[in-house]
C-alpha cells in the first residue's frame, strides 16, 4: 500500500499481458483449430442458425450471412486488438469449419478468461468438444498466462457439464434466473480451474 497526502491507496501487480500477432494453430489427435476465417461464412452461419446448437446460446439465431461475417469480424478484431481469441474447430484432413470454441471474455486485471464454445450437430457426441477444451487450456494458462478460467453453462445442457468436467472444471455455483433470454428465465452454473499449482499473483 501506498499514503499519499493522509490516503491509503492501493498498488496493484501489472496486468496480464500477451501479444496474439502470430496466431497459435493447435492440433490434437482428431482435430486442428485454427483461426476462422471470412471463406467460413456459411458454416458459420449453418452452426448459428441451428435451433439445436443455439438453445443453450443467449443469443438470437443467425438469419443472414451478414450475420455470420458480423461474428466473424468480431472474433477477428478480437485476435487483433489481443482483448480474446477463437478458433475454428475442423477436423483432421478436413479443413472445414465445424465449431467454434474460444476465450471470449478476458480480464487482465484479474488474470481471468471464460471459456466458450459451439459445436455443429453432425459432430455431437464423439468428444470432440471435450478435445478441443484440453487442446486451448495450455494456451490460456501458458501463452496467455492465465491464473483462472470459467465457463457458464444450463444445469439442462448435460453434454457441455460432462466436458468441462472431464477437463478438470469444477461447479463453483449456480445462479438461479441469472439470464433472461427468449421470454424465460434460465438458470446458469459456473464451473472454474485453476492454473496447474496455481498461486497468488505477486504484489
Amino acid at each position: 500500500m501506498e499514503a499519499k497526502f493522509g490516503t491509503i491507496l492501493p498498488t496493484f501487480a501489472p496486468m496480464l499481458t500477451f501479444d496474439l500477432t502470430h496466431f497459435p494453430v493447435l492440433t490434437t489427435e482428431r482435430l486442428v483449430l485454427r483461426a476462422l476465417r471470412v471463406s467460413d461464412v456459411e458454416e458459420v452461419f449453418a452452426l448459428r442458425a441451428d435451433p439445436a446448437v443455439m438453445q443453450h446460446v443467449n443469443r438470437p439465431l443467425a438469419t443472414s450471412l451478414q450475420d455470420a461475417e458480423a461474428l466473424i469480424a468480431k472474433v477477428n478484431d478480437g485476435v487483433a486488438a489481443n482483448t480474446s481469441i477463437h478458433w475454428a474447430i475442423t477436423r483432421k484432413g478436413d479443413d472445414r469449419f465445424i465449431g467454434l470454441i474460444g476465450f471470449w471474455r478476458i480480464v487482465k486485471e484479474h488474470d481471468l478468461g471464460e471459456l466458450g464454445y459451439m459445436l455443429a450437430r453432425a459432430h455431437w457426441g464423439q468428444g470432440l468438444t471435450s478435445e478441443a477444451i484440453a487442446a486451448v487450456l495450455p494456451v490460456g494458462f501458458g501463452t496467455l498466462g492465465m491464473h483462472r478460467v470459467e465457463a457458464i453453462t444450463r444445469p439442462v445442457n448435460r453434454a457441455s457439464i460432462r466436458a468441462l468436467e472431464k477437463n478438470g472444471f469444477v461447479q463453483e455455483a449456480t445462479l438461479r434466473d441469472a439470464v433472461f433470454f427468449n421470454g424465460a428465465f434460465h438458470d446458469s452454473m459456473v464451473f472454474g480451474r485453476l492454473a496447474e499449482g496455481a498461486a497468488p499473483r505477486p504484489a
